[in-house]
């Protein structure tokens, strides 16, 4: 029987070839757990915005898995003692540090699941599957939750200038269009170090980490928290909102038989028990969007409203300011709602709602940038930068928004 090569590669637009560093990794690869990233999109509902990013977890999870391997590769060149069995644990680690995203991402986490996260179930995933390959995943598991014994693997992995943010603002940047997020990972990783089990960066490549970080905040407005994916997920939300209030009362409700699950059951952290995971681990994009086709024609004029504005693009109204908005201006559009279509204050709530973003490029005070200088002097990023900006990047900013519907349906 021929034995099957699973040393492959890949071609990425990105990064272009990337190698499958071993068999474990190709297996965990292949694993259906891990295929399903296949299906979840890695920008949620932006497409809507930017029509090229119909890119997925998959993609930035093998990229994530290059960029480890570059650092890996630039560390070990440096002196910094890195053994094989570390080596596989961080490429398994950040390969599977996303495979517990649900459909559209984040949107899941306050509707089909009560406020479970990704990273939860991102590493329930990872426990059900070192069972099935016999403890393999051990100290990759040890070192994403922080318990193994060298700080700076757990930084390559999750940190202010990990290899997941370095990949996710260089593909979605690619993706979008949007050249102001196009960092230069490869410098970066070039200039990484360790001095005391912690991860620096050169003297040199700190002009490097001030356009990472610049980037990472204009990625945040133009993009992430772009007024038309604010709005879309807001209504994705109520969508799977509204969906589970007729189901509880009763409406049968035509969707995949993972969803319904999910509609019919309230699900905290407490009740991931293997067999949930498994019905979670069939829940994709596809289940999502059917449905979504599926209510736009349903009875409830609620739902089908809300799926039809989703899958036509015809969302609601959305204005930022800077300061929150008075409570009379909510009420006067929720009056205007409950008017036109007989709705009462609540039903009218799915299409009237106010909230406020944040974005903070940089956390002073939660695993620093640090800068290494020429005679060992470890300084944050911030005080060693001599670019004013990056103080205000450190400040968290704040922005308001009311939604509510622009035409009469």
């Amino acid at each position: 029987m021929k034995k099957r090569n699973k040393l492959k590669i890949l071609n990425d637009p990105i990064y272009g070839f990337i190698t499958i560093p071993n068999a474990l990794v190709f297996d965990l690869i292949e694993h259906p757990y891990f295929q399903r990233l296949r299906r979840i999109s890695q920008m949620g509902l932006s497409y809507l915005v930017y029509p090229g990013a119909h890119h997925t977890r998959f993609h930035h999870a093998i990229g994530c898995m290059h960029l480890m391997q570059n650092a890996v590769r630039v560390l070990r060149f440096k002196g910094v003692v890195i053994s094989e069995v570390e080596e596989e644990a961080l490429y398994i680690a950040i390969l599977l540090h996303d495979i517990g995203h649900g459909p559209f991402s984040h949107a899941m986490e306050h509707s089909i699941v009560n406020n479970v996260s990704h990273e939860t179930i991102s590493l329930l995933f990872m426990e059900q599957m070192n069972i099935e390959f016999n403890g393999n995943l051990t100290l990759a598991i040890q070192i994403f939750k922080g318990e193994y014994g060298r700080g700076f693997l757990q930084q390559l992995i999750s940190s202010q200038l990990d290899m997941d943010r370095l990949d996710y603002l260089k593909r979605d940047s690619f993706y979008t269009g949007v050249a102001e997020g196009n960092v230069n990972s490869e410098r970066l990783i070039t200039m990484l170090n360790v001095v005391n089990d912690q991860l620096v960066v050169e003297e040199k490549g700190i002009y490097s980490v001030e356009k990472f970080l610049l980037s990472r905040r204009l990625m945040y407005w133009q993009v992430y928290l772009h007024k038309t994916s604010l709005v879309a997920e807001q209504l994705l939300i109520r969508v799977l909102k509204r969906a589970k209030y007729l189901t509880a009362r009763g409406v049968d409700l035509p969707a995949s038989t993972a969803l319904t699950f999910f509609l019919k059951n309230t699900i905290v952290a407490a009740d991931f028990s293997d067999r949930i995971l498994k019905i979670f681990s069939t829940l994709d994009d596809y289940d999502i969007v059917l449905a979504m086709k599926e209510w736009s024609v349903v009875a409830d004029p609620i739902l089908s409203r809300l799926s039809n504005m989703i899958i036509n693009r015809d969302l609601l109204k959305v204005e930022i300011a800077q300061d929150a908005y008075a409570p009379e201006v909510l009420e006067r559009y929720l009056g205007e709602v409950m008017e036109t279509y007989e709705f009462t204050e609540e039903e009218a709530a799915y299409f009237v709602f106010s909230g406020s973003i944040a974005n903070q490029a940089y956390h002073q005070n939660k695993q620093n940038i640090n800068i290494l200088f020429k005679d060992q002097k470890i300084v944050d990023i911030v005080k060693a930068s001599d670019e004013f900006n990056l103080k205000a990047l450190s400040k968290p900013v704040t922005k308001y928004f009311i939604c509510y519907p622009k035409q009469k349906y």
